[in-house]
């Protein structure tokens, strides 16, 4: 029995340095080296590890050489620093910032690109003041682009006889580059808050994607007070600001686009507990449903059906009233 439970041991234990060993070589292959010594430093790594995890694995000497090579690789990755300065897509080239002097805040930047198509089309920008006092609700975007099980999601609030302002927070990408999930967790995007219009953010995803055919985008209404929104608008500004000035990896795990909500609405929120569908976030409404989080008057099948926003937001496309039109007939968006 002991031997077998040393046994045991001894594959865990090897299995997890593998795991190890096959992260450290992805993340030298995602570095900020020079692009051609990438491969070959990766492989070098990568093969000397096979070596000793699987054939020198006895040799306490080259275990101890192999830990510290990871050592070297985590430490460099580490201290890898993200930019603001880089040639950057032109609809992610403009951080958007805020001033806030008591109860009016002001926000420079705001998207509304005139699309086109999803790669034709042309950035504007208006800045654009808001009365605290008239925040009088905040809602959700669910958008599944490929899996069931995993979704963008985006905040909107909403400003009485003032408009909406949506927060998408997304991967800055380069001219050229497009997104990797692999990469999403190796370094290679800063984080970026996009402020936009509803008629850009949105209508980008039910109007333009996948060749016009669209994603499909579910927008659900909160159960907040005002005070509670205002809270989460201020926190979400004053990350806007931050990374204007101090940039931050993206992280596909820890640092993507529901856990960083998590991040603004866990101080005010008392059902704030950790729920694996904040990973699996395709299944988020039905955890936001369970707590009361949404609107609980219907079956969540038929709540998730009434909010199914792409016929709308098809028919309203370009017309100013886009945020209005789209929330018609939904459930909770008179309150």
């Amino acid at each position: 029995m002991t031997r077998m439970f040393k046994g045991l041991g001894k594959v865990f234990i090897r299995s997890c340095l593998l795991l190890m060993a096959g992260w450290a070589t992805i993340a030298i292959l995602y570095s900020n080296l020079p692009a051609f010594l990438r491969p070959w430093f990766a492989a070098i790594f990568g093969f000397a590890s096979l070596v000793v995890l699987l054939w020198k694995f006895n040799d306490r000497r080259a275990r101890w050489g192999f830990l510290a090579g990871f050592a070297v690789v985590l430490v460099y990755w580490l201290l890898m620093p993200p930019s603001n300065n880089r040639d950057w897509q032109p609809d992610l080239a403009t951080l958007a910032w805020a001033k806030i002097a008591g109860n009016t805040v002001t926000v420079n930047n705001i998207r509304n690109c005139d699309y086109q198509s999803e790669t034709d089309f042309t950035c504007h920008y208006y800045d654009k003041s808001f009365d605290l006092a008239k925040l009088k609700g905040v809602d959700f975007y669910l958008v599944y682009w490929g899996s069931a099980k995993i979704a963008h999601t985006m905040m909107s609030f909403d400003f009485e006889g003032q408009g909406n302002i949506c927060f998408s927070i997304e991967t800055r990408k380069e001219k050229g580059e497009d997104y990797s999930t692999v990469k999403g967790f190796f370094r290679q995007y800063e984080i970026i808050y996009v402020v936009a219009d509803e008629r850009d953010v949105v209508r980008l995803r039910t109007n333009y994607r996948e060749n016009g055919k669209g994603e499909d985008v579910y927008l659900y209404r909160l159960n907040t007070t005002p005070e509670m929104a205002r809270k989460i608008f201020i926190s979400y500004l004053n990350e806007v600001n931050r990374l204007k000035e101090q940039p931050e990896w993206y992280n596909a795990l820890t640092g993507n686009c529901t856990t960083s909500i998590r991040q603004h609405t866990m101080p005010y929120n008392p059902n704030a507990r950790f729920d694996w569908r904040l990973i699996v976030n395709g299944y988020i409404d039905e955890m936001l449903y369970e707590r009361g989080a949404i609107d609980t008057r219907l079956a969540f099948v038929e709540l998730k059906k009434l909010s199914y926003i792409n016929p709308k937001s098809k028919a309203a496309d370009k017309v100013e009233s886009f945020s209005q039109l789209i929330r018609v007939g939904l459930p909770n968006a008179d309150q």
